[in-house]
């Protein structure tokens, strides 16, 4: 069975960048789609960005578009999520989400293994 943990949170300016991990146990991970997902106090999950299980295609949020770059690096089993020109409303607790051999899926629905979350603050 696979597990994803989620690594890379922290306390941020507007403005920053920062680099968040999803690291899996398991070698098949290359064969995972990935998403990451991010919640926010009081407010719903929502969908950030997404990549194919064969890194072939990937899907933004609109709010993210052009700010945040997602990416797999197979030999590593990780998948990142690359944050850009970071803003207050970009904080949230991010999480990944992967399925097997799935398409770069907006919908939490979609995806059966979850991690456990990392806590990215960014202040204004």
């Amino acid at each position: 069975q696979v597990q994803l943990i989620e690594s890379g949170g922290g306390l941020m300016q507007a403005g920053d960048s920062l680099r968040l991990s999803c690291a899996a146990s398991g070698r098949t991970f290359s064969l995972y789609a990935t998403g990451w997902f991010r919640q926010a106090p009081g407010k719903e999950r929502e969908f950030v960005a997404a990549i194919s299980w064969n890194g072939r295609s990937t899907n933004y949020a609109d709010s993210v578009k052009g700010r945040f770059t997602i990416s797999r690096d197979n030999a590593k089993n990780t998948v990142y999520l690359q944050m850009t020109s970071l803003k207050s409303e970009d904080t949230a607790v991010y999480y990944c989400a992967g399925r097997k051999f799935a398409a770069a899926n907006m919908r939490a629905e979609e995806y059966d293994l979850w991690g456990q979350g990392t806590q990215v603050t960014v202040s204004s």
